[in-house]
């Protein structure tokens, strides 16, 4: 994540985001008040900096990321995407099936693990043909 700044280069380069939520100016010292826990930066700052970086602000926070339960979700009323497509009850109902088939499969053929880079899974999506638009 770090890309070997100095606090007064990562300051230049957030004042030349283009962002409409933060106008006011940083400065490598402000970055430094906050790293030392002098000063605490504002929401729009952590914001800022969570685009910047490309995390979630809760990241920058220090909260844990939630696990989900494909199960509860899957089975519950809230939307459920791939990419651009929203997935009807039907379609839910679909995947909850796949994945308890593929696990089983897993299981039976003695796999146990999946290609894993700092605790991320590496999906190949090359052919995965995506839209701008997201659900």
């Amino acid at each position: 994540m770090g890309r070997g700044l100095t606090l007064e280069q990562l300051a230049q380069e957030l004042n030349q985001m283009d962002v409409s939520y933060n106008q006011k100016k940083n400065t490598g010292s402000q970055l430094s008040k906050w790293e030392c826990g002098v000063n605490t930066p504002t929401y729009l700052d952590i914001r800022q900096l969570a685009e910047f970086f490309d995390v979630s602000t809760d990241y920058l926070c220090g909260r844990a990321i939630k696990k989900v339960d494909l199960v509860e979700t899957l089975a519950s009323s809230a939307d459920v995407c791939f990419g651009v497509q929203k997935l009807d009850t039907k379609e839910k109902g679909e995947l909850y099936e796949l994945i308890k088939g593929f696990l089983k499969g897993r299981k039976e053929r003695g796999l146990h693990g999946i290609a894993e880079e700092n605790g991320d899974m590496q999906l190949n999506l090359e052919n995965f043909d995506e839209e701008d638009d997201r659900c």
